[in-house]
């Protein structure tokens, strides 16, 4: 996306709130030095500000197309293999995801404590090299243990990007920023389907990995030169020593009740949206016999639109209703979550290929709307200190659990209704998942009730 689209997009988050830059501020160096130790935003003024979105907006974007694009080789990858669906999920989900979850946490913490540009560029060149390495594999298990450091590298990513959006918006427009990065995912996503279908159809399933992992080197250095770390500039000796050990930081989260129903939460909503739905270009492919090419460009297509509209929209609203009342930034995902469940079932029941991108339009549209007012939620509750272990603690889970096993339980359902329903048992498979949403719904609700007295800055 360029950077004139990022700027309309930040000019929403904006218009709520005049940000003052420190070359405006009255008083003494020291009285700025402390305003801006407790409100980093002010470091910045509004064009530096939509530089950094949109630098961490291209990592972002980078990270989900690397981690996606395996969704659309899968059908390739087992024809060339010759593997079963269960391996198949294996490979899209535990193979990334355990080591996702097993790196996050030190990097985490790192990141909490330390340099966030720093960590997020490591992380970048990391996760490049090893998905280069997924198009040079010559049997399955090499291919699978490089998916192992596609997923420990990509762990040093998003948590930091959440930590460092937290520092340059203030939080009555944090909602909308976040909703900017999260759409990232949608064009990481539309890049993985779209262009790494079209390649694989064209030049094979290892050019796609070559082609998502190469141009991550240069972006690496894009990064290391533009992205800020407000705590250098603050004083801050490249790090500062944490305010409270890990236990501390994870006794705190434990006790806060709107948390642990969002981790809840997000958990089933990563199992259904990043695990069991990664088997719909193979159903497409399998049971309605839509071509490769087709379903990239046309199914990647409705995804990617309703995915930029929903997630910009959802912040949009989640700023708005949190005025108002906090809960709204957790009520906004139980009504998304609970409507969609229905739509993707009804969509994954027919035959005809052009209601059901019409049904998966609607279902992404709202699944998409609640993403940003839950991360929000957990911003609001979490408190600074410990903010990018919140939100690491919940892309490790959901990763883990989600990611890790929505794909193994997806294909291994698959393969154990093969031999009653043959290829429509992945669309057996698929609507079985897909009723989770419904509890994740019920969690995202009891998190609302809960969320008053959790608050902290």
């Amino acid at each position: 996306m360029p950077e004139k689209s990022i700027n309309t997009l930040v000019a929403i988050v904006e218009s709520t709130h005049n940000s003052v830059s420190i070359a405006n501020e009255p008083g003494p160096e020291s009285t700025l030095l402390a305003s801006t130790a407790t409100a980093p935003w002010l470091l910045f003024n509004r064009r530096q500000r939509r530089m950094l979105l949109l630098v961490l907006f291209l990592v972002a974007t980078s990270n989900f197309f690397d981690k996606n694009v395996i969704s659309i080789l899968l059908e390739p990858i087992k024809q060339d293999f010759h593997v079963t669906d269960t391996m198949l999920g294996l490979l899209s989900g535990f193979c990334f995801a355990a080591f996702y979850a097993i790196a996050g946490v030190p990097v985490a913490r790192w990141a909490d404590c330390g340099n966030r540009r720093t960590v997020i560029t490591t992380a970048l060149v990391v996760w490049s090299a090893m998905t280069s390495l997924c198009g040079l594999a010559q049997s399955f298990w090499q291919l699978a243990l490089a998916r192992v450091g596609v997923g420990a590298g990509e762990s040093g990513a998003i948590p930091p990007a959440h930590s460092l959006i937290a520092d340059y918006f203030a939080p009555e427009t944090r909602a909308t920023a976040l909703a900017i990065l999260t759409s990232a995912g949608t064009a990481g996503s539309l890049l993985g389907v779209g262009l790494g279908g079209y390649i694989a159809a064209t030049l094979g399933w290892r050019a796609a990995f070559l082609f998502a992992g190469v141009p991550g080197i240069a972006l690496a250095v894009l990064a290391r030169c533009t992205l800020a770390e407000p705590r250098l500039q603050l004083g801050f000796p490249g790090t500062r020593a944490p305010t409270e050990s890990l236990r501390e930081t994870l006794a705190r989260l434990k006790l806060k009740r709107s948390y642990l129903y969002a981790l809840t939460g997000c958990i089933l909503y990563t199992f259904v949206f990043q695990g069991g739905l990664l088997f719909v270009p193979s159903f497409l492919v399998r049971v309605l016999h839509v071509p490769l090419k087709s379903v990239s460009v046309m199914y990647g297509g409705v995804v990617a639109t309703a995915s930029v509209v929903g997630t910009l929209g959802g912040g949009w609203i989640a700023d708005r209703l949190g005025k108002r009342d906090v809960g709204w930034l957790a009520r906004i995902p139980t009504i998304t979550c609970i409507a969609a469940a229905p739509v993707y079932i009804l969509a994954l029941s027919g035959n005809d290929f052009p209601m059901f991108l019409m049904l998966v339009f609607i279902g992404q549209l709202l699944l998409a709307s609640g993403l940003p007012a839950i991360l929000a939620a957990i911003h609001a509750v979490c408190g600074t200190r410990r903010r990018a272990m919140a939100i690491a603690i919940m892309y490790f889970t959901a990763t883990l659990v989600g990611s890790g096993f929505g794909p193994l339980v997806t294909g291994a359902i698959s393969d154990g209704l093969g031999q009653i329903y043959g290829a429509e048992s992945l669309r057996s498979s698929l609507i079985i998942v897909v009723a989770i949403l419904l509890v994740a719904g019920a969690s995202f609700y009891k998190c609302a009730g809960a969320m008053t007295h959790d608050l902290e800055d």
